[in-house]
């Protein structure tokens, strides 16, 4: 369920399995409907969407996006004995309160930054006067990965307290924030299947937030990633999993939570070692559209052993020995206003399993393909190395027209730069 890049790489990526035959997606979109039947049910219709799964006998249910998550689809579908992919309500708090997620780590002793909560902005201002730059203020609920900003003075600190405590910008979701301090080093994510008992990693990537080049501009939902990334060796991945993901699973275990879906940690690696950012409980978006291209192992098989807890009975993972990188190509004045409706072309009519175009905010009018979102689409080029990948991806990119196209045209520039200077 979903309508995005994320969900069309999934349903990709499942279709390529031999034991499936049929594959829905609610709502979906333009890319998706070409390899799935797209039914007009909103993902976040957790009535409407167990009651379609119960009537045509789905096997699986995946859930893309987080806000259904939140809201207890999970929970439904167990209730009604439907298996579906994905944490219970109370398992999603991890991502759905940053509050919840940061007691939780500091709980279980899992690596992270130094915090504050405020639930009144006067406290929030008061404490911004005591305190070093830069911080991160963020908000306690879902934003659409738009809630965590740094800032690196008073003034630009006190601004977004008001735009999110006191203007409401990003509505309920800045009831309470937190302030924590500012971790240096190369942002990473992971994301791992887990099933209660066991957890299984995917291959490391890394996202670009920021909407323009050189990492500047507003924080969007993502404008691009590469994957794997070199900043994880195998000693740090191993670190990974003995400092953050093996004590998260079992966190959670201790707290009563059965936690069947997936584990998405947004790190920092710092010269003190790995510290979590954020917890998502979901797959990322775009990080999906890079992994995906690169795992030759059944996904659907992965994700029946995770919803029956027999994720130990596959051993481990396997995988392409390349790299993907997806460059997203989004509306003008994304995160902000943009139009939509507007006629895209030259997009590859040819399946090419080296480039793949993945839809995240398209229509179709006929066979006129149209913009319906703020991302468009996500181009992943995959090659023997991060650079062969990425001259795919833009390759395509250069190719595609609709008006006011913009993308970022220094995806990977960081592991780039640093190896430029070795």
């Amino acid at each position: 369920m979903g309508a995005g890049g994320r969900e069309h790489a999934l349903v990709w990526k499942l279709r390529q399995s031999r034991k499936v035959d049929k594959i829905f997606c609610a709502p979906g979109n333009a890319g998706i409907s070409q390899i799935a039947r797209c039914v007009n049910i909103k993902a976040d219709n957790i009535g409407a969407l167990s009651d379609f799964a119960a009537r045509n006998r789905i096997s699986l249910t995946v859930v893309g996006p987080e806000q259904p998550l939140a809201e207890g689809i999970a929970d439904e579908f167990q209730k009604r004995k439907l298996k579906l992919f994905g944490p219970s309500r109370q398992a999603a708090k991890l991502e759905s309160s940053k509050i919840f997620a940061k007691e939780f780590m500091r709980r279980h002793h899992i690596p992270t930054a130094p915090y504050k909560v405020f639930s009144t902005a006067a406290e929030a201002i008061g404490f911004l006067k005591t305190t070093e730059y830069p911080i991160v203020i963020k908000a306690d609920g879902l934003a659409a990965g738009k809630g965590a900003v740094v800032v690196r003075n008073l003034d630009m600190a006190t601004k977004t307290i008001e735009q999110i405590m006191i203007k409401r910008e990003l509505g309920e979701a800045g009831e309470r924030i937190l302030i924590e301090s500012f971790l240096e080093g190369q942002e990473v994510s992971i994301m791992a299947i887990a099933d209660g008992k066991t957890i299984l990693p995917f291959l490391p990537s890394q996202d670009h937030k920021q909407a323009f080049d050189g990492d500047r501009g507003p924080n969007t939902g993502g404008m691009g990633a590469y994957c794997p990334t070199d900043f994880v060796s195998t000693d740090m991945m191993e670190k990974i999993n003995e400092y953050v993901l093996q004590p998260t699973l079992k966190g959670l275990s201790k707290e009563g939570i059965n936690y069947r879906g997936v584990i998405y940690a947004g790190l920092m690696l710092t010269v003190g070692g790995p510290k979590v950012l954020e917890y998502n409980c979901r797959f990322g978006d775009p990080e999906t559209q890079v992994v995906m291209p690169l795992l030759k192992s059944d996904l659907f098989e992965i994700l029946q052993a995770a919803v029956s807890s027999k994720l130990s009975s596959i051993n481990q993972l396997t995988w392409r020995h390349e790299y993907a990188a997806c460059v997203v190509m989004a509306s003008k004045g994304y995160p902000g206003r943009y139009a939509t409706g507007l006629k895209i072309t030259g997009v590859p009519s040819k399946p090419d399993n080296n480039c793949v175009v993945f839809h995240s905010g398209t229509s179709s009018d006929g066979d006129r393909l149209k913009t319906a979102g703020g991302r468009v689409l996500g181009v992943t080029g995959v090659d023997q190395t991060l650079q062969l990948a990425l001259n795919r991806s833009y390759r395509t990119v250069n190719k595609v027209r609709f008006d006011g196209a913009m993308y970022r045209k220094d995806i990977g520039f960081r592991v780039l730069k640093r190896d430029e200077k070795k």
